[in-house]
């Protein structure tokens, strides 16, 4: 199965509680008026798009259908699709990689989310582009943690920086910084240590690591990507303000897309964060970690074709 099929897949659940309510809603209706946007301004809070980012939208199709003189409800469904284009594509830059010199990539995030699965799949993913990659393990404070990220580092060829169970992250994510300048890697990605966005000693903890890294070059970490677990719903919006005041949040790796109904989540992190999604995840294999396209998602998710 295709990449794409697996984000159709993926958006099964997510597509079957939001985008079968709207066609429902626009099947054969000529006559769009307030009541019609009240119907859709539900369906959109109902599927984790939030109440901020769905009155916003909703403004947003309703002034682009009165312009269009959209006639009935399949015109104002192509408007709706192309404002969530809209919103996912607005802040995306792709990743910042530095051709010729080392990129440094922090990865940040809560327990559970696939955080250290995420970085052994971008290590993959770079290595079968034929670059250099180190792995650094500062998430020590997780039993097994370490373990777990040399997994990944054998399956994807890449070398690993390692300190013992409960020594200082930051102290780690230099000595990788180090190790990596060193041996002229093309790619050093940082794990951290999972935690909950509101344990405010743990987020310090976050932040010395960002700071350590910045006083050695400020333009560094080039990336810090905070992984959110699709499943989350709407937990996922704090998740992202939390991490993103700890660690300067450049963009978003959305995980577990296979089978939840809460997809639509994507929609007010990208909207109210104004960060971009970078990479969507879409099962455990090691190839199923890919750029994300917002053009993709849209079209996986009204079910159409790539």
């Amino acid at each position: 199965m295709g990449f794409f099929n697996k984000l159709k897949a993926g958006l099964t659940k997510t597509r079957e509680g939001f985008i079968n309510k709207v066609n429902n809603l626009v099947t054969g209706r000529t006559r769009i008026d307030d009541e019609f946007y009240e119907e859709l301004e539900e369906i959109l809070i109902q599927s984790d798009v939030g109440v901020e980012t769905t009155l916003s939208l909703v403004e947003k199709v309703k002034a682009a259908a009165k312009e269009k003189k959209a006639a009935g409800g399949e015109e104002v469904k192509a408007i709706l699709k192309e404002e969530i284009e809209a919103i996912l594509s607005a802040h995306d830059t792709g990743l910042n990689l530095q051709e010729g010199s080392l990129t440094v990539i922090m990865v940040v995030g809560v327990n559970g989310a696939g955080k250290t699965t995420t970085i052994g799949k971008l290590a993959a993913n770079f290595k079968n582009e034929g670059k250099k990659v180190v792995l650094a393990a500062a998430d020590t404070f997780r039993a097994a943690a370490i373990e777990q990220l040399e997994i990944w580092a054998d399956r994807s060829g890449a070398d690993l920086i390692k300190h013992q169970e409960g020594s200082d992250p930051a102290a780690v994510a230099f000595d990788g910084l180090k190790a990596a300048q060193s041996r002229q890697a093309d790619v050093l990605i940082i794990d951290t240590a999972g935690r909950l966005q509101n344990k405010k000693n743990l987020m310090n903890e976050l932040n010395k690591v960002f700071r350590v890294l910045q006083r050695e070059a400020p333009e560094i970490p080039h990336e810090v990507l905070l992984v959110i677990d699709a499943t989350t719903g709407q937990n996922a919006l704090s998740q992202a303000l939390v991490f993103k005041e700890a660690a300067n949040v450049t963009g978003i790796v959305l995980t577990k897309l296979d089978g939840t109904a809460k997809g639509g989540v994507i929609i007010p992190v990208a909207d109210q964060m104004e960060i971009p999604v970078k990479y969507i995840g879409v099962g455990e294999g090691i190839d199923d970690l890919k750029p994300f396209s917002a053009k993709d998602f849209v079209a996986a998710l009204f079910d159409e074709e790539g």
